[in-house]
């Protein structure tokens, strides 16, 4: 993998690190919930992919990096808890960038065992909400792709990017940015003008205008 591809891979997890912190914070969790918490966020889609497709020891688990960022994500979140709320927006920034770019890895990782093109998309997709939802479900609330925002489709649509272009080989380099940049985008834009799917009311049993994923 690229120096540059590694360094924002460990930047997403150091974002997702970051939210896992503050959510564990916010729900009162001690200092080992919320540094187990912020790796589980930070790691879990990885270690899940990685078990998936028989690639073990998971990377989340062998390389030291990424507990060493998921903790340092922890000190933050504990010692400076009121600048970690003003970034706000940094952090979706990431978060977002993050996404593709564990979808993209997760489907190239899937590829590169052999694995078919649908195992591929949907291994990237895990690879990218697989540690939201194990964060959201350890908190007991439902996960967050189930109830709002476009999130797994975003890292669907990267997964699906570089799995089609790997069939049609395309250049690895720009496929690979190109889905990234897709996922960021769609991301972005969904979060600024509030798109989502539609929601179907349960009192009404007609869509409504709230969303999942």
């Amino acid at each position: 993998m690229p120096a540059l591809f590694t360094l924002l891979d460990l930047a997403g997890v150091f974002a997702f690190a970051v939210s896992g912190a503050v959510a564990a914070r916010n729900r009162g969790l001690d200092g080992f919930g919320i540094a187990a918490l912020a790796f589980t966020v930070a790691c879990g889609g990885g270690v899940m992919r990685d078990l998936c497709i028989g690639a073990v020891p998971p990377v989340g688990l062998s390389d030291w990096r990424y507990l060493a960022v998921s903790m340092v994500a922890t000190l933050i979140v504990v010692g400076a808890h009121s600048l970690v709320e003003r970034m706000a927006q940094p952090v979706l920034l990431f978060d977002s960038i993050g996404l593709g770019l564990f979808a993209v890895a997760g489907a190239q990782k899937a590829l590169a065992f052999g694995h078919n093109a649908e195992v591929a998309v949907l291994v990237g997709t895990l690879t990218g909400v697989g540690g939201g939802v194990l964060r959201d479900v350890l908190l007991n609330r439902v996960p967050v792709i189930l109830r709002r925002e476009i999130y797994a489709s975003a890292a669907l649509l990267a997964a699906g990017i570089e799995v089609l272009g790997e069939w049609l080989q395309w250049g690895d380099g720009w496929r690979s940015w190109g889905a990234v940049l897709a996922c960021f985008a769609l991301r972005h834009l969904s979060l600024r003008y509030h798109w989502h799917l539609p929601r179907f009311d349960r009192r009404a049993g007609v869509g409504g205008d709230r969303g999942s994923d």
